[in-house]
């Protein structure tokens, strides 16, 4: 709980600044997300940490057919992302590993540059599991532990107390979403900058049950 909280106060301080100050870096992580998201006509889609809506809001641009959601943790990044987004988005508050959401009820599950605030990546990644429908696609984006800048940053963030919980490299990434139950398991990694990397991992639902395994994060 404390943990959340942490991560509650520090973007209540940051929302209104948010979008102008991570412009660039919110625009990569967009750009990267879809490029591997394949939306249908009618597709149910979620953005679990939509924060101020910039992915949703693109997506209702590219997708105008599609059924939209999100969930995020700050109240006040909630608030600029319904100022932005059509009142058929819909918005709830909540976390990543205890979605708002019922069983299957979306076809992609998308997520960008959060993964690195997540306590329990592997109850987080079973939550997205669980509201997607079978053959359903994920899509994450986030930091890489591969480069040395995000693994800087990330020991510093931690040191000094901050939301962070920890960020993960590519193989980790794909051995999480492994045990979490889901196939198909792709991992890109890449430079949005000459200092600053990310990864973008994609994954399916099978149609059939799959029973997801244990997995101990080294």
């Amino acid at each position: 709980m404390q943990h959340y909280e942490s991560i509650q106060k520090e973007y209540s301080r940051l929302a209104p600044r948010y979008d102008a100050r991570w412009r660039g870096y919110v625009e990569a992580s967009i750009r990267e997300t879809l490029a591997q998201l394949c939306v249908g006509q009618g597709a149910r889609i979620v953005d679990i940490g939509c924060g101020t809506g910039e992915l949703l809001r693109t997506l209702s641009l590219v997708a105008p057919g599609a059924t939209l959601a999100g969930v995020d943790l700050s109240p006040e990044m909630l608030g600029i992302a319904r100022a932005k987004l059509l009142p058929r988005v819909e918005l709830r508050q909540g976390h990543a590993e205890a979605l708002p959401f019922e069983d299957e009820a979306f076809d992609s599950v998308v997520s960008t540059n959060v993964f690195h605030f997540i306590r329990h990546p592997m109850i987080a990644l079973r939550e997205m599991f669980r509201v997607l429908r079978p053959a359903g696609r994920a899509v994450i984006t986030d930091w890489c532990d591969d480069y040395l800048a995000c693994r800087v940053c990330d020991r510093w963030l931690r040191a000094v107390g901050r939301a962070q919980a920890r960020i993960y490299g590519s193989e980790t990434c794909r051995t999480l979403l492994v045990g979490a139950g889901f196939q198909n398991v792709g991992v890109q990694r890449y430079k949005i900058s000459w200092l600053w990397g990310l990864m973008t991992a994609t994954a399916t639902k099978s149609a059939s049950p799959v029973m997801p395994r244990g997995v101990s994060v080294p």
